[in-house]
C-alpha cells in the first residue's frame, strides 16, 4: 500500500495535467477554425453540391433574408469543419490523459474503439451526404410547380439549408457509432449478447423512432437511417458472437494444464 500511494500521483498535479490536455484541444479548434473560416467560401460550397446537383444546372439559388446572415452562416461553417480537422488532435490529447492509468490489456481493448469512432462517423456522414441528402432534396423540389394558379419555387435560405446538412450528417455520423457503444457496454460487462438478442424488437422500433426525430419529416430519409442503424445493430450482434467466442477460447487455453 506504502508503493502505491508513493507512487500516486497528487489530484494537483492531475488537474494540471487535465488543464494543459484542454489546452491543447483549444488551441487545436481555434487554430483549426482560422484556417476553415478562411477557406469557409468553399467548404459551403462542397456542402452546397448536393442541392445544386439536385435543383439541375444553371438552375436554383440561395438566398439569405438578414443582412448579417451570410457573415454567421461562414462561421458557422467555419466551426463545423473546424470540429472535424481538429478532432484527430482533440482525441490524441484525451487518449494521451487517460491512457497512463489504464493497464496494458485496457488499453488493448480501448484502442480500436478510439479508432473505429471517426471511421464509423465518416461512414454515416458520407452516407449522408452522398446518398440520402441527394435523394432527400430530390424528393423535397419535387414540389416545385404550380398551384391556385401561381408558381410554387424553392428559396431556401443559407442559414436554413447548412443547420439541415448539418442536421443530416450529425445525425447520421453519430447515429453510425451505435455499435462502438454496444461494444463497449459489451466489454465492460453491463451487457449480454443473449440481452442484446432478448431486445432486438425493441431497437428495431427505436430505430425508427431515432431516425424519426433525428431526420426531417420526411419517409424517405427516415428509412434511409433506420434501415443501416438496424443493419449495424445486426452487424455488431455478429461481432459480439465472435469476439466472445475468441475469449472463451483464450480462456479453455489457459485453463489446460501443461
Amino acid at each position: 500500500m506504502k508503493d502505491i500511494d508513493d507512487t500516486r500521483a497528487p489530484l494537483l498535479e492531475h488537474l494540471l495535467e487535465l488543464r494543459r490536455r484542454l489546452m491543447w484541444c483549444i488551441g487545436a479548434l481555434i487554430v483549426s477554425f482560422g484556417v476553415c473560416f478562411y477557406f469557409s467560401e468553399q467548404i459551403f460550397g462542397f456542402l452546397v453540391r448536393p442541392l445544386s446537383e439536385a435543383f439541375g444546372q444553371g438552375h436554383g439559388r440561395l438566398v439569405y433574408t438578414k443582412l448579417y446572415e451570410a457573415f454567421f452562416v461562414q462561421v458557422k461553417v467555419a466551426l463545423f469543419a473546424a470540429f472535424f480537422v481538429s478532432f484527430p488532435i482533440i482525441a490524441n490529447q484525451l487518449w494521451a490523459f487517460v491512457a497512463p492509468g489504464l493497464y496494458a490489456k485496457e488499453k488493448k481493448a480501448f484502442l480500436p474503439f478510439l479508432v473505429a469512432t471517426p471511421v464509423l462517423f465518416t461512414m454515416g456522414a458520407a452516407l449522408a451526404y452522398y446518398v440520402v441528402m441527394p435523394t432527400a432534396f430530390h424528393f423535397f423540389l419535387s414540389f416545385e410547380g404550380q398551384s391556385g394558379g401561381l408558381d410554387v419555387e424553392a428559396l431556401p435560405s443559407t442559414d436554413s439549408y447548412l443547420s439541415l446538412v448539418m442536421q443530416f450528417i450529425l445525425a447520421f455520423g453519430i447515429s453510425f457509432l451505435m455499435p462502438v457503444l454496444l461494444m463497449l457496454l459489451n466489454r465492460a460487462g453491463i451487457v449480454t449478447r443473449q440481452q442484446l438478442l432478448g431486445v432486438r424488437r425493441y431497437m428495431i422500433v427505436l430505430a425508427f423512432v431515432a431516425a424519426a426525430v433525428l431526420t426531417p419529416p420526411d419517409v424517405v430519409s427516415q428509412l434511409m437511417l433506420a434501415i443501416p442503424l438496424i443493419l449495424l445493430y445486426e452487424i455488431t450482434l455478429v461481432t459480439i458472437w465472435f469476439t466472445d467466442r475468441r475469449e472463451q477460447k483464450k480462456g479453455e487455453d489457459i485453463a489446460v494444464p501443461e
